[in-house]
């Protein structure tokens, strides 16, 4: 498993897209275990969902 880092994730300090991240996370139920381990304690299948609905958002966004 992970290692939890040190610090902990300050969301005041976050650019857009890692909010956005971390929204996506926890709309998946993802949040509570990245929060706990880290992102690297996600599968690749998770991430790559992650990554989709990012891409998505992005591009929805994009055009308005």
């Amino acid at each position: 498993m992970a290692k939890k880092k040190d610090t902990p994730v300050r969301l005041d300090q976050l650019t857009e897209e890692e909010k956005m991240k971390y929204e996506i996370a926890d709309e998946l139920g993802l949040l509570d275990r990245v929060m706990k381990d880290g992102w690297k304690s996600l599968s690749s299948k998770e991430t790559g969902r992650i990554g989709g609905i990012l891409a998505r958002k992005r591009k929805n966004r994009s055009k308005k």
